[in-house]
């Protein structure tokens, strides 16, 4: 096992992110990589790490530095010896492991954000992509008259596993969303939780079926390496899957790995900070694409 670094004490009421690690890693492998980000948002948010349903064989760079730290997880297919699930049954297990970290968490603080790294940042924006949609489906029945109508309350929709997600962070993550329910069932330019969610030529795919239309609204911060191999699919993540005006963008010089230093890491808090807002109280929306109302996500207050 992978050293233990339970949260701070100090962080007990603070808003709470749950951090998705990538293919082939494990929450605490994660946990002791995300260090300096731990340290850095401590001030402002609890980070909680959960593990992945599946196991699987240890992903780049596991081997030799974390090798006596198995098993070794991830959330979704990405090759094709990786064993056949249906759809619901993988919804059903990647939502039981997230439910299962935030329950053991001690803290109670509300769950406000994700963050990932790889395949973690590829669930992390689809996670948060249900939660848009979910929002737009009341607020299109509220239209419709199912409750009366549309108000400016400040209750969030609750989202995949229960938390009330508001912003995402996605470290070198890459295209395309998942579709996690009937909202995006049929999507011609998602892929299913029980798919193979790599391999995908996205050119080829947006000539057959059009441009993209499963456009994240809600806030995202993405962060790229600029010497990634996979950097062009993480644009697309970008470009093609996020709403022009609901990203930031942190660029660092580095490869297929989590920042380290201390001014790379500073740049990615201060990004994560202001899409967050934690220094005051703030209303986030959601627009709902069809209806062309905006709905109240909520808000809350940096803790004391």
């Amino acid at each position: 096992m992978a050293p233990s670094l339970p949260p701070s004490l100090s962080t007990l009421h603070k808003p709470r992110i749950l951090c998705l690690h990538g293919g082939g890693v494990n929450a605490d492998i994660f946990r002791t990589q995300m260090r300096s980000f731990i340290s850095a948002l401590s001030p402002y948010f609890r980070l909680i790490f959960a593990d992945g349903p599946f196991l699987c064989n240890p992903g780049p760079g596991m081997i030799p530095v974390y090798k006596d730290y198995g098993p070794y997880r991830r959330w979704l297919r990405w090759l094709p010896e990786h064993p056949a699930v249906d759809d619901e049954a993988a919804v059903e297990e990647l939502e039981y492991n997230m439910r299962s970290a935030m329950n053991s968490d001690e803290g109670d603080g509300e769950w406000v954000g994700l963050l990932g790294f790889s395949q973690g940042a590829k669930l992390a924006a689809s996670v948060l992509y249900e939660s848009q949609l979910r929002a737009g489906k009341v607020v299109k029945e509220g239209l419709d008259g199912m409750y009366g109508g549309v108000d400016d309350t400040e209750e969030v929709v609750e989202g995949l596993a229960g938390g009330k997600w508001r912003f995402a962070v996605c470290m070198a993550g890459r295209a395309p969303l998942v579709s996690f329910s009937e909202l995006s069932h049929g999507s011609k330019t998602m892929v299913t939780a029980g798919q193979t969610s790599e391999g995908i030529n996205f050119a080829d795919m947006f000539a057959a079926f059009g441009e993209n239309k499963n456009k994240l609204s809600l806030p995202t911060v993405h962060v790229h390496g600029t010497k990634d191999a996979g950097l062009h699919l993480h644009r697309v993540l970008l470009d093609s899957y996020c709403a022009p005006g609901s990203t930031t963008l942190v660029q660092w010089e580095g490869e297929h790995r989590i920042p380290l230093k201390s001014i790379d890491v500073n740049k990615v808090v201060e990004a994560i900070l202001k899409v967050a807002k934690v220094k005051q109280f703030v209303l986030l929306r959601v627009r709902h694409a069809n209806t062309g109302y905006s709905r109240h996500l909520g808000l809350w207050r940096r803790s004391k």
